[in-house]
């Protein structure tokens, strides 16, 4: 049985209640809506107590604040994520991350009621002008943003919501625009992959690569994928799950878990081709004698990947060796390209997810059923496939065309 906590006087303190020994002050100590630890002050322990029923008050009708003209937009944006419980952990957690990076210190501190359409655009024009940011982290922190506002509006705190139309607004008035990832070419992809397999410190990494390069998956579907996953014998793989890398708690320490797939779109199974084959028999026959990952994450095992530790690498790790692969290859093609009188082929700077859109490029370039390209990729919206088929075709007209006026040059 817990022992009674007692004052200082000899009075027994509530569950929460404390007094220092420092300064004799009182404290209550309590968790918001997100599971964030707070705490409230007092001279004594009768205001200490008022402040608590204020507190109770509070946190069941948010609407005294609204009223009084005290809220903020930190304390709407609090309040609407405590009612989106349906979120995945790791959505909320990304959530959070951009709250607290781009808004909660600076423009999260204005009182909601006194906030115009011109205060809301002003601080977009900021975060582009003066954080550099690209437009679609800003539609990112507008997701954040215009949901609070409308939280608002339906509590008849505000009349309108005051970041109505400032997207559209914004992006025709900016110069930047949404960052477009481009496809590796088949000379780059080429390259890259050959330099991985000829280098003594980075040739470990080509099976990974090449089952990345061959499959179109997500970085977190790819790292997630577990023996029985593949079927050798039917030549497929099954993506029914991935492994995510995000920061929780309070200490906003990042741990991995596994996880749903983006979209319902992403269950899905990927024919296996030769070359993809190849490199998960590479990977099983170098663990018959290093042996398995035996990690289990969230019930799950039986990974495929691993790393030097024998755990499930992160996403962050794939993307920092990328990284160090492209600039120790460039330096040395930039010299060996002087040396033999030619051109450089230098690969540009890219992560992971750049393997994926170049597989889904590759898979473009050959295959003209949307549908089909739809179901490999997982995507969930069409206009997503679309897009990278236009833009994968686009060479291949021009191709077209070429071909077409040497049969025209009759002129």
């Amino acid at each position: 049985m817990s022992k009674t906590r007692k004052d200082l006087r000899g009075r027994t303190l509530h569950k929460g209640e404390m007094q220092r020994s420092s300064d004799k002050r009182y404290a209550y100590s309590y968790k918001d809506p997100l599971g964030r630890r707070k705490y409230i002050y007092a001279n004594d322990l009768v205001t200490l107590r008022e402040k608590e029923k204020q507190l109770f008050k509070d946190q069941l009708d948010g609407l005294d604040i609204y009223v009084a003209g005290k809220a903020t937009v930190n304390f709407v944006f609090d309040r609407y994520m405590s009612i989106k419980t349906n979120l995945r952990e790791t959505t909320r957690s990304n959530y959070l991350y951009m709250y607290d990076r781009f808004i909660r210190n600076t423009f999260g501190k204005k009182k909601i009621a006194e906030i115009k359409y011109s205060d809301v655009y002003q601080f977009y024009q900021y975060l582009i002008e003066k954080e550099d940011i690209q437009i679609n982290t800003l539609e990112t922190i507008h997701t954040l943003l215009h949901p609070t506002f409308q939280l608002a509006v339906r509590d008849e705190i505000i009349r309108k919501n005051p970041s109505d139309g400032i997207m559209a607004e914004i992006k025709k008035k900016s110069a930047k625009q949404t960052g477009v990832r481009h496809a590796l070419t088949i000379d780059q992809e080429r390259a890259f992959m050959s330099y991985i397999a000829d280098h003594p410190t980075y040739y470990h990494w080509w099976p990974m690569f090449a089952i990345l390069f061959g499959t179109g998956c997500r970085i977190g579907e790819a790292l997630g994928l577990r023996w029985q996953d593949l079927d050798f014998e039917k030549g497929i793989i099954s993506i029914n799950h991935s492994v995510v890398y995000y920061p929780v708690g309070e200490s906003r320490t990042s741990v991995l878990h596994v996880s749903e797939v983006k979209t319902e779109q992403g269950v899905r199974t990927i024919p296996m081709l030769d070359s993809v084959r190849d490199a998960f028999e590479m990977i099983d026959e170098e663990q018959k004698e290093t042996g398995r990952n035996e990690t289990v994450l969230d019930g799950m095992m039986g990974f495929v990947f691993k790393n030097r530790f024998g755990n499930i690498p992160n996403p962050q790790s794939v993307n920092r060796a990328i990284k160090r692969i492209i600039s120790e290859y460039n330096a040395i093609e930039e010299v060996d390209a002087k040396k033999e009188k030619r051109q450089p082929l230098i690969l540009p700077n890219f992560s992971a997810h750049h393997l994926r859109h170049t597989f889904a490029t590759r898979l473009c370039e050959n295959e003209s059923n949307l549908k089909v390209i739809q179901s490999v990729m997982g995507h969930k919206d069409i206009q997503t496939t679309m897009n990278i088929y236009a833009e994968a075709t686009e060479d291949k007209k021009r191709e077209s065309f070429e071909r077409l006026a040497a049969k025209m040059d009759v002129f």
